[in-house]
Formats: C-alpha cells, structure tokens, sequence
C-alpha cells in the first residue's frame, strides 16, 4: 500500500525519504515540529537512526508502516525523524539520554521529551506488540499518553531531574603522561580474547584505532606481545566473515567471538580505519597480505562507494528483500553452477558446505585455511558477477565531511604504502569535493546530497578535516594541505574549545542552542573529536613549532588523561597522540636546490614521519654545499645537516 507523503518530503537524508511514506505524519528536527507540539499541548516523540540501520527498518516495518500505531502517534503525539549521521550534535544528546534510562544504548533510538525537548522516557527497539517483558509499541504510546494527561507533573519533574543530570556529568582533566600507557597496555593484555582475537566478548566491532595504537606501542617499545594482539586480530577479522571475500571492504561488526557472522552493512569510516591499521601493520612486518587487504578494501571503495565527483558515499545496506545479509549468503551448487569443476576447491577453501555456517547457508570465509594461498583470485570477479544480480543493496548516497575525512587520510596512508596513484588521486579528488561543496572558507558543513548541503559543520567534521589536510601534506609534501590543516585547527579552536575547563564542545556558539552542549571524549566506532583533536594538535606542533598549537597540546592531552586511564579502550586515538607526544616520529626539514623538486620525497622517509619542505634556504635552514640539504631530529636531538639521506636513515 502506499501512502500519502508527510513532512519528510522534502528532505534529501536517504533515512528520512526511507520514511517519508508512512502514515505517521513525521517531522524533519525543527523549529515547525517544536511549535506544533506547544499549540497543540502535545509531547514529542523522536525517532532516531541510520538509513542501513537493519533494527530501525524493522521497527520501521513493524510499527511505523502499521495504520493503527500510526493513529495513535498521529492523535497524540508530534513525531520527529532524526538522520544520526546529518545530526551528530542531537544524537549524541539523546544517546545519553537513552543510556541514563536503559544503561545502554543503540538505534533505533526512541524518545518520549516535552515541546521545550527535554527527555522523560527512553528505549531503543520496541516490537508492535507486547513479547514477555518487552513493551510493545502499541502499549507504550497508550501508557505514555495517559501519563501525558492524568499524571503530567511528575513526567514533567523527571524530565527536568534528566536534564540536570546530564549537564552536571562533565568530565575532569588529570594530568597526562607515560604511565597512561603503560596502563592502557596492560588493560588490552588483560581483555584480548587469546583464542578468537579482538578484545572482551561479542559482538565485537573492529575499531581499528585500537589496533594502531598496539601498532605504534609495538614500534617504540618493541613490547612483542603489542604485535601480537594487533596481528591476531586483524588476521582474525580478514579470515573471518567480517571480509566481503567475494567483492571486498568490511562489514560493521562480529555477531560472534570468531567474526565469522558480520552485521552485515558496510560503512565508510570502518573501512577508512581498517585500510590504516593494515596500512601500518605492512609498514611494521613487511608482510604483503596485509597492503593486499588494504588495497582490496580501497578499491571496493573506489568501485562502489565513491560518486562521480569524487566524494565518498555512506554506506551500503544490510537487508536485501527484507532479510539481513541474503545479499551475501551463498549455497554450494550457486558456487559449482558458476565456476563448474573448480566449485567444489572454491567452496572447500572458503568453507562453503551443505550444512552451511549461518542459518542454512554459508558465509564464504577463511578461517580454516591458509589466508595465503593464492589461485582463488581468478573466480572472485564471476562470483561478485553472479551476486549483482540477485538484489540491488540499498546505498546511502549522501556525502559526509567526517566519514570523507578519514578515507581521505586511508587513500593518503595506502598510497604512501603501496606508491600507487590511484589512491592519491581519489583522496586529492574527494578533498576537492569538500572544497566545492561542503566549505565555505574556513567554515565547513556536515553533509551533501542532492545539490543540498547540511548544518554547519561540528567538531568532529573540523577535527576529520585537518587529519586529512595533514595526511594529505604527508603524501604530497604540498604546504597548500598544511596551511589548511592550520586554518582549519585554528576555526575548531576558535568556535568549539572551552579554554576554561578544557576541552572541545561538540557544537559551537553558532549552532542550534540544545538542552546539553556536550563534550564527547569516547573513542567508538569512530575515534572522539576530541581525542582525534589531540592528534591534530600533537602533529601541528611538531610541524608548525612557532604557532599558537604548540600551547594547546599540554591542556588537551591532560583533558582526556583520567578518562583514558580509567578506560583505554574507549581511548585509543588519544592514546595514540599521546605516544607521538612523548616519541615522537622523526621530524624532517627539507631545504631543496633551485635544481631539485619534492615529488618523491615523501617515499625516502617512514609514513608517520613529520616533513616540511623549504623551496628556499632561509637563515635557519641554510643549504649545506648548495645541494638540497636535510636536517633531522629526533626526541628533541638533531642530527647534522646532510646532503645524503643515507647518512643519518
């Protein structure tokens, strides 16, 4: 049956069209649903999700495309749809707001809150109807309803009680230092699950930035058991399901302990951190699977993920026809009828059997054969072939300055791994993008989609930004990229730092005025703004020494100190800026000769390493013998000026 639109209509985020058809008469977050609520003396109710979110499609199949749940949201109720993504500042309120009630959270996101927005009952996922303990949709509304006009005062109190709560729960600064490390260190030894890889129990989500920072911990300290976790587990997650095996890039997490059963929707960030931390473990070990999986992952982004003009789209659904993963599932004789008598060695080495491995069918995996044996490659592009044409996944096509961000730094990080072009050129090109169609000078915007821009950018978009103006200066050694990265850094200073108590705000003076103004510090699927502003700030230091960024590292480093302490886990982009704050990665200083250019320098030093180029010699960096000259340091000790990089490599 189809309905008639309601107020979605209009809008371009893929989730909120995903809606715009229902028979609830939903309302875009704005200033219109607000005011209706107040005339009409009725509360809120906010939905909030992802448009590759498979827990909303169903609450969305279940209750919000059932005419009966949608009278009584209609009657009694203003109801508002919220794209996550498009606003990270509403969703992280309510997150927490749907934390303080429940003790964990998750989308669907589901909020009962006054007109004036404040918060008086919470949950996630509600079935239509009541299962055992688990309040149906249907009964909830009815309860909410009469509580709304029987017993007002006391909804009214606890609204204002959770307001008052939230805003009072404010991190503390500690003070920063080595021992962080050390602790967090023997923190990921303690929960690395030994057996299956990755840390703590299922589900588990990659969260790469751990992953980097055993990395780097392993490279400055050489503590072997650091590798050691970092290797098992990405090995673990490329053997398992959590890899596309047959048209490559990474699922969203592992419904088990072995990551053989994915969440089967892809997105852009996890497969942006992924293709650094293989990128990294290649640089440590030398071992060539590991640019394979990076470069497989890059290129399934390029394939499929990138628009024509060069921006990086958000994700890739989970459901096909309604079930989760069908897109992806395979049986035996669909392998044997497509490659004939090489099937039956095809789904032995990628575990295909009768019996299959995930409710009667099979997920095509490695876990029990070699990841590196090869001859396989050859069937892989008439199997991805075969899989097009049975569903068409839905992809939500809207571009993302935050998400864009940190698969600009991936393609900048592979490029310099694996010296292809390609991987440069689509990091210079989707830059390009945010240029034309996300920035404003120094003033960015969240999204992109249909010739239609977003809100104002947050802290986290300025934060993603200037990491990939850095990555992009690292690869290029171009100082336009660094002079952004600056221009950048100092806008996220100026509009979201709270220079009293430390920190960053999620959302600026010129932002919508929300009932919470958070700081967020926790490292989830995606690294903080905050800790990935710490960063920011260690790399500008080191690179732009005479700037304002050398004065602000000490006071963000110390911002998150106690939170990561208490919790590495949630932490690790911080940690990681902490590690190049107190070993730093060689700094170089590059004075070139009228006869010499800097194409190819960024391949003579390590990835991470820190270098300014100099077109001409100054008084402080003269050239030596009139040839291009290097000056080098490291852990505040430099090097003699060298005109043979050999000499102090």
């Amino acid at each position: 049956m189809r309905f008639l639109s309601n107020y979605l209509k209009n809008e371009t985020s893929p989730y909120l069209l995903q809606h715009a058809e229902n028979p609830v008469q939903w309302y875009p977050w704005g200033k219109e649903a607000f005011e209706k609520a107040k005339e009409q003396d009725k509360p809120i109710f906010l939905s909030i999700g992802y448009s590759s979110c498979h827990w909303c499609h169903v609450m969305a199949h279940e209750s919000f495309e059932d005419e009966g749940i949608a009278a009584l949201l209609n009657r009694h109720f203003i109801s508002i749809k919220v794209d996550r993504e498009e606003r990270p500042d509403v969703d992280s309120i309510y997150m927490s707001v749907c934390q303080a009630f429940t003790g964990s959270g998750g989308w669907p996101t589901s909020i009962f809150m006054t007109p004036e927005q404040k918060p008086f009952f919470a949950g996630t996922y509600f079935p239509k109807d009541t299962r055992g303990s688990m309040i149906g949709m249907r009964e909830l509304l009815t309860v909410v309803q009469e509580n709304w006009q029987n017993n007002r005062e006391e909804l009214l109190d606890q609204a204002e009680k959770i307001v008052l709560h939230l805003n009072k729960n404010e991190a503390t600064s500690g003070n920063a230092n080595t021992q962080i490390l050390d602790t967090a260190v023997s923190y990921y030894k303690r929960i690395f699950d030994r057996k299956n890889a990755g840390f703590g129990r299922a589900p588990k989500f990659p969260t790469p930035h751990n992953i980097l920072f055993l990395l780097g911990f392993y490279e400055r300290y050489n503590d072997t058991s650091c590798l050691e976790m970092a290797e098992k587990t990405l090995m673990q997650m490329y053997r398992g399901g959590l890899f596309d095996h047959i048209g490559f890039g990474f699922c969203r997490y592992s419904t088990d302990e072995r990551f053989l059963v994915p969440h089967f929707e892809k997105m852009l960030y996890d497969n942006a951190l992924l293709i650094m931390a293989y990128c990294k473990a290649h640089t440590i070990t030398k071992k060539p699977l590991y640019l394979e999986i990076a470069e497989k992952t890059a290129d399934y982004i390029m394939r499929e993920m990138t628009s024509q003009e060069g921006g990086f789209y958000s994700a890739q659904d989970a459901d096909s026809e309604g079930e989760e993963g069908k897109y992806y599932l395979f049986e035996p004789q669909e392998i044997i009828d497509v490659l004939g008598k090489n099937g039956d060695l095809f789904n032995k080495h990628f575990g295909i059997s009768q019996t299959g491995n995930f409710e009667g069918k099979n997920i095509p995996n490695l876990l029990g054969s070699d990841p590196n044996e090869k001859g396989f490659e050859q069937f892989l592009p008439a199997l991805a072939e075969m899989r097009k044409k049975r569903y068409a996944l839905h992809l939500d096509d809207k571009i993302l300055t935050l998400w864009n961000g940190l698969m600009i730094a991936a393609m900048c990080n592979l490029y310099l791994v694996s010296r292809n072009k390609k991987y440069l050129f689509a990091a210079q090109n989707a830059d390009k993008f945010i240029k034309n169609n996300l920035c404003e000078g120094d003033t960015l915007f969240v999204s992109f989609r249909e010739g239609k821009r977003g809100v104002k950018g947050f802290l986290d978009d300025y934060a993603a930004c200037i990491f990939a103006q850095l990555a992009l200066h690292r690869a290029t050694l171009e100082q336009e990229y660094l002079d952004r990265a600056k221009a950048f850094c100092k806008t996220a200073l100026a509009q979201f730092e709270d220079e009293a108590v430390g920190g960053f705000y999620l959302y600026s003076d010129e932002s919508e005025n929300l009932i919470l103004r958070p700081k967020e510090t926790y490292d989830g699927a995606i690294p903080s703004g905050n800790s990935l502003m710490a960063y920011n700030l260690v790399r500008l230091s080191i690179l732009e020494p005479r700037d304002i960024f050398e004065g602000k590292v000490q006071g963000q480093l110390d911002f998150l100190a106690s939170q990561a302490e208490s919790y590495p886990l949630g932490h690790a982009m911080y940690l990681l800026a902490l590690l190049e704050h107190y070993d730093p990665p060689i700094k170089v200083t590059v004075v070139l000769d009228k006869q010499s250019d800097a194409e190819n320098l960024s391949f003579k030093f390590a990835p991470d390493a820190n270098i300014t180029v100099l077109y001409s010699p100054t008084k402080e960096y003269p050239l030596k013998n009139s040839k291009t000259t290097f000056y080098v340091c490291k852990n505040n000790n430099c090097l003699p000026p060298v005109n043979d990089l050999s000499e102090v490599l």
